[in-house]
């Protein structure tokens, strides 16, 4: 496989809770995190003193964060509007030739930057809120 181009990798926020998804504007950096919780099962019984995990068990969870330049678009409003009614609608992420992360999150955080010789910036840090799927790009 060849090298992915950054910008392609998109965070999309459902806009109207119907699957109706616009990618997020103005975001020149974009991060996507998953993570499992080990459940540590080791034992005096563990072959050589060997950490042992139990598969399939701990807890899940994903992370997606961002920064750009602030646009105000439609999907600054509708970010804006989640976290202060405390929603967690649907996102998705699309990873360029890998596929497509979706589901529930909370916007955890927006930081909102900028200086007088220069452009607005913000920044937007989201924590998933449920199963997420997985549509491999074929």
């Amino acid at each position: 496989m060849a090298a992915q181009n950054g910008k392609d990798l998109l965070v999309k926020i459902d806009m109207t809770g119907g699957g109706s998804f616009q990618t997020v504007a103005g975001l020149r950096a974009t991060r996507l995190s998953l993570n499992a919780e080990p459940v540590d099962v080791t034992s005096l019984e563990s072959t050589g003193g060997w950490r042992e995990l139990l598969g399939g068990a701990g807890m899940k969870t994903a992370a997606i964060s961002g920064a750009g330049v602030f646009k105000d678009a439609a999907t600054d409003e509708r970010a804006r509007q989640i976290f202060f009614d405390g929603e967690t609608p649907e996102f998705q992420v699309i990873v360029p030739d890998f596929g497509t992360i979706e589901g529930r999150f909370q916007i955890t955080a927006i930081e909102y930057a900028g200086s007088h010789n220069g452009e607005a910036t913000y920044e937007i840090s989201l924590a998933s809120a449920g199963p997420l799927s997985f549509v491999a790009i074929l």
